[in-house]
């Protein structure tokens, strides 16, 4: 009997480690191009195999189109071809959305990350044809980014895998929360699967996924990437070992109640733009400690 599944993904069209890369701003507030060129340098020089800019992470909510497009020109010059430069461009609008892609299709990105329109919760249908508009604009790959939680819609499997048919649309940020339709998807499609959620980035991993977009990376990076190469080194026991070293800090930034850009931030000596705030000294008392171990491990 012939299989329906084909074989899981094994590329990787960004590599494995990927960062979500904060947007350094100055004590004023305004873009510092100069400190995101030096962030940039050090993740690409530390284990990073690309750096996602102006997603949630970024801040991209509160920076504006030129800003976006600045940074992704000043980061992809900075790294050239040691790491892969993937442009957050999602918005609630197509059109806005394919100005943004072209935009950084210009400014040298290699890829882009489309996020779920949000808020106006799109149907199916709707939402494939938006996909379909930004993936038609330019000539560079995509990452759709399925996060339900915050946008309000999820990208259903039978969207997933018709979208997968795209020749531009090779993968997914994924944070869905859905093992099961994810591992479907991956087994029926090419798409490469990207864990947008530190939590789940070994147990996607170890079911075929292509590796993680992290917050984490922006202050760990070599502690992040030694969980999948422990695992690609037929070591699974040691990549638990390691994934569990990494849960306090993993916890303290993305899961006790501060949104990851303010985490990051409190950790890098960034500030925030509002709405958000930077974390109250206590909090960052205990995530520069919780930082310590996990690089001593």
């Amino acid at each position: 009997m012939t299989s329906l599944l084909r074989p899981l993904p094994s590329h990787r069209p960004f590599g494995r480690a990927l960062c979500a890369m904060v947007t350094p701003f100055t004590r004023s507030l305004a873009l510092d191009l100069d400190a995101a060129r030096k962030l940039a340098r050090h993740l690409a020089d530390n284990g990073c195999d690309g750096l996602v800019l102006n997603g949630t992470t970024g801040e991209s909510p509160t920076t504006s189109d030129e800003e976006k497009t600045a940074l992704v020109r000043a980061v992809a010059e900075e790294v050239g071809d040691r790491a892969v430069v993937v442009a957050g461009v999602g918005s609630a609008s197509t059109a806005h959305t394919v100005t943004l892609a072209r935009a950084a299709e210009q400014a040298g990105a290699d890829g882009l990350l489309v996020v779920t329109p949000y808020y106006s919760r799109p149907p199916q249908d709707a939402l494939e044809a938006h996909f379909r508009t930004v993936a038609d604009s330019t000539a560079l790959p995509v990452m759709l980014y399925d996060i339900p939680g915050r946008t309000g819609t999820r990208i259903e499997v039978d969207t997933m895998l018709r979208l997968a048919e795209h020749e531009r649309i090779v993968a997914v940020k994924d944070c869905a929360y859905d093992l099961l339709g994810s591992t479907k998807v991956m087994g029926r499609t090419s798409l490469a699967y990207y864990s947008g959620c530190e939590e789940l980035n070994l147990p996607l991993y170890a079911v075929g996924g292509a590796g993680y977009v992290s917050t984490v990376a922006n202050v760990a990076p070599r502690a992040m990437r030694a969980v999948l190469d422990a695992y690609d080194a037929a070591a699974p026991a040691e990549a638990a070992r390691l994934n569990q070293l990494a849960l306090p800090l993993t916890e303290l930034m993305m899961a006790a109640g501060l949104p990851g850009a303010v985490t990051a931030k409190a950790l890098l000596g960034y500030p925030v733009r509002g709405p958000l705030r930077a974390a109250p000294e206590a909090e960052a008392s205990r995530l520069r400690a919780a930082l310590e171990t996990a690089r001593a491990t």
